[in-house]
């Protein structure tokens, strides 16, 4: 019996013209999906890896960090029923922008975060967000998070795929056993991304 393709292996659809795209590193891909999935507005959200230079990798080849790749989400949205800055809100609120070596429990260059850039004007956007989280936030430190044009991305395998709702005990588990839930409460006042 022959493998199911990986939705790495599969073209990756058009948006469309009315349509946007965003993409986001945050750590775990699993908790960076949720916040978006309950945002009017977004259309999809696809868990994947980006930022590196091997073409469909596996989960397996981006977890030993030596592939460049990160852990990342890519939203495509409707920007009349959502703006780019309320995309960029959340995934402020999502993450510990100060940490340079990973996020939370999970370590390594993988998990590294970034915003991704599809155009001039997400990175207007995305630069001036970073200003102000950063003098209005209660952190203290150097922001690790990079601002960097938008490269391949590659969807992650079917399971890595609205994580959360398929192994709901694990996710949730895993999410308050990472720290994350913790920090985003301690720091933004909520368990997740201003929810």
């Amino acid at each position: 019996m022959s493998p199911m393709p990986s939705l790495a292996d599969q073209p990756q659809p058009d948006p469309g013209p009315d349509l946007k795209t965003a993409t986001f590193a945050g750590g775990c891909f699993w908790c960076m999906q949720p916040p978006y999935d309950r945002l009017e507005g977004v259309v999809s959200v696809t868990v994947g890896y980006t930022g590196g230079n091997v073409p469909n990798p596996t989960y397996e080849q981006v977890s030993t960090g030596r592939t460049g790749h990160v852990e990342a989400v890519q939203v495509v949205y409707d920007p009349p029923k959502v703006a780019y800055r309320d995309l960029l809100r959340i995934f402020w609120r999502s993450i510990d922008p100060i940490d340079t070596g990973g996020q939370f429990a999970d370590r390594g260059s993988q998990y590294r975060t970034a915003i991704y850039y599809h155009d001039e004007e997400q990175r207007a956007e995305a630069e001036r967000s970073k200003q102000e989280i950063r003098s209005a936030s209660r952190l203290h430190g150097t922001f690790a998070t990079l601002i960097l044009p938008a490269k391949p991305f590659y969807p992650a395998e079917e399971y890595h795929q609205s994580y959360y709702k398929k192994n709901a005990a694990h996710y949730n588990a895993y999410r308050a056993g990472s720290g994350r839930s913790d920090y985003l409460k301690k720091t933004w006042g909520t368990g997740e991304a201003g929810h």
